[in-house]
């Protein structure tokens, strides 16, 4: 996206002001325009984001020039407007918002806005957008929620480096990063196929249920199963959360109570208890697993030792004849004599002498025989016992037993003196009203743990039970489903989508990682181009942005103003860069993203830093960024045009008349 104009209106103190910008094509791609404070340079600014969004940051929201409002008398109207063109992509845009007011006896009433979008044809006439469509044309361009990373003050940015102190804003910043560097559109896919809406959805409902009704019940379970799937997918990532943000908060108090000298001792008291309680804990946990292994590798033997002892006291006594056939069974007789035909040859007629002969031996085959299997049970029954006698299970239980005993006590016992330990610090007259609250926060924030553990406890096991369960219904339905030449089909289909689900599923996260590992590398460049102190940046998949000292550990260190201003520029300029980079891209996931670059429109955005990060702001910007739109007040101008002079290619400055009015010179 480059700007390539803009003209004013009756917008503020702008009666009738144009400015084309510089667009990099010879090389200069900086626009500067100077202006004291109070001379409009946010109005001015604030006239892109009206002309695309319908909205200011104005606390009045008049926009109608003073001078002109006064002129007017009743019925009379007048309009403010504002005309934007730009190229993104291959097309040329002119974005048109208007806005009428008309005067009546006591008051001046603004309408609402009319917005108008076109693009520019070959032969230089304008098409343009119908009415419903034009809020989606800027959002294809640039949607409103990601220009605040392009559009921006120094107040603004001072905000979102607020929010990078204090580790917040993940969520914008991922989608800053989807949105801009082209993952929005794989992420669209994968959702197009997941859920009871999506693509698998609809054809979970395609099925004939009229072929067989169990189809209609499995599909309903697997509907249903998934809806719930998906619903403890999100309330998991949610509890998730909480549980993260609750965790942090008590490592942040468990840290400020450490500042007080009143509470130190009892703090590291309150530490050594719960490590004692802790390690009590695992080393219950860890005999009754190890019970549990020993009572179900031994228990069945065990109690039938005695059996066994009795059953083999009964065979002692027995005499069981040994005259078994080897490896021969009744049937086999059975089927000699319907053939009437030994297999030597001899005939077998009923009432034969061999006839007889052979039907005989049916007495010493199985079923009847039972030497064989007599003399198997004794070798087996021999085995076992010889295996019990060299392990005691009570005993064993015994001990594990007397262990766990042990550590329920020891584990109730500092439990108690932790409890009185805690009461005493959150409300001793010795300790200050500040620990005490800490205490509470951090009482809170542990109540908030082990509500959030145990939701995500109970989520998990439901979702694993429903997975199954939907699992199970799907290899159901699959097998009937191919008894049915339009169900099979529906099955393929259905598989198909499966597939591609899972290899977009595959190549977003490759894809998302690649992007994030590169941004993290930009962002580190860029960062210690500006700010050289020793300090490195790194993004998590959640898109939190932490900053440590480089070589010292993966502590977040507490950053100052302008290291934190730093990392927000860092942070914009190396999604910009990348922006730009992924149109040449060497990496097969990396060119399957669809990203555009875009402009950087600034206001004031140097007067939190000093000389030295002047000059290394203004240098690092022009380089990373397609387009640089500066307003700045004079003794910041100076030093931008000194730092940035080979890359101004457009330079204005405001006049300031009166408070009503101002020209762009």
């Amino acid at each position: 996206m480059l700007i390539e104009s803009i003209k004013l209106q009756n917008f503020r103190q702008f009666q009738n002001e144009f400015i084309s910008f510089a667009d990099g094509s010879d090389g200069k791609n900086v626009t500067i325009i100077l202006g004291e404070n109070g001379s409009g340079k946010t109005t001015f600014a604030q006239a892109f984001f009206w002309c695309m969004y319908g909205e200011t940051s104005f606390l009045d929201k008049k926009l109608l020039n003073t001078k002109v409002a006064s002129k007017m008398i009743p019925g009379a109207k007048e309009t403010v407007r504002v005309e934007l063109c730009l190229k993104h992509g291959v097309l040329d845009y002119v974005l048109t918002r208007e806005q009428v007011y008309v005067r009546d006896y006591t008051k001046i009433t603004p309408q609402n806005s009319v917005f108008a979008v076109a693009t520019k044809q070959p032969d230089g006439t304008l098409s343009y957008e119908k009415k419903t469509a034009c809020e989606d044309a800027v959002k294809n361009i640039l949607p409103k929620e990601l220009s605040r990373y392009f559009f921006f003050d120094g107040e603004r940015i001072e905000k979102m480096s607020k929010d990078i102190a204090g580790n917040k804003k993940s969520d914008d910043f991922a989608q800053a990063v989807n949105g801009l560097l082209g993952l929005n559109g794989m992420l669209s896919a994968i959702n197009h196929f997941r859920g009871s809406s999506g693509v698998i959805g609809s054809f979970d409902k395609a099925y004939d249920r009229n072929s067989d009704s169990k189809i209609a019940q499995y599909s309903e379970t697997i509907v249903r199963c998934q809806d719930r799937i998906d619903e403890i997918t999100e309330a998991l990532e949610l509890a998730r959360e909480q549980q993260e943000q609750a965790s942090k908060r008590l490592v942040e108090k468990a840290q400020e109570i450490k500042k007080y000298d009143d509470g130190k001792k009892l703090q590291k008291e309150r530490e050594e208890l719960e490590r004692s309680i802790e390690t009590a804990k695992k080393h219950r946990a860890q005999t009754c697993r190890e019970m549990f292994q020993a009572f179900n590798a031994g228990a069945s033997s065990f109690f039938s030792k005695s059996l066994i002892y009795r059953a083999m006291q009964v065979l002692k006594d027995e005499t069981i004849p040994n005259a078994d056939i080897p490896y021969m069974h009744v049937k086999t007789i059975e089927y000699l004599l319907r053939q009437k035909k030994c297999i030597c040859g001899t005939h077998l007629d009923e009432g034969t002498v061999p006839y007889e002969n052979v039907k005989a031996l049916m007495d010493y085959l199985p079923p009847q025989s039972i030497s064989t299997t007599v003399s198997q049970f004794k070798k087996d029954a021999k085995s076992r016992i010889s295996a019990l006698n060299r392990t005691n299970i009570p005993d064993a239980i015994s001990a594990s037993y007397t262990f766990i005993s042990d550590d329920d006590d020891t584990i109730t016992d500092k439990e108690d003196e932790l409890r009185r330990l805690e009461s005493k610090m959150a409300s001793s007259d010795d300790i200050t009203a500040a620990v005490r609250k800490l205490e509470m926060e951090i009482q809170q924030c542990k109540k908030s743990i082990s509500m959030q553990t145990s939701t995500i406890a109970d989520l998990t096991s439901e979702r694993d039970d429903k997975i199954s369960t939907r699992d199970s219904a799907e290899k159901d339905r699959r097998e009937l489903s191919l008894k049915d030449d339009k169900n099979r089909l529906i099955e393929v289909c259905r598989l198909y989508a499966g597939e591609i689900f899972n290899q977009l599923t595959s190549t977003y996260q490759a894809s998302e990682k690649e992007v994030r590992d590169k941004l993290q590398a930009t962002i580190n460049s860029i960062f210690n181009d500006i700010y050289d102190g020793g300090l490195e940046l790194s993004i998590d998949e959640k898109y939190h942005i932490t900053v440590t000292v480089t070589g010292f550990g993966d502590d977040n260190v507490e950053t100052s103003t302008a290291q934190s201003i730093s990392v927000i520029f860092a942070f914009i300029a190396g999604i910009i860069k990348m922006a730009r980079e992924n149109k040449n891209a060497s990496s097969e996931n990396l060119r399957m993203l669809e990203s555009e670059p875009y402009p950087l429109v600034m206001d004031a955005p140097l007067s939190a830093f000093d000389k030295k990060r002047i000059e290394a702001v203004c240098k690092a910007l022009p380089d990373v960024a397609e387009q640089v739109i500066i307003f700045i007040k004079d003794t910041d101008g100076d030093l931008a045009e000194k730092y940035m002079s080979d890359k101004i290619g457009s330079r204005h400055h405001f006049e300031k008349i009166d408070e009503f009015e101002t020209h762009l010179v």
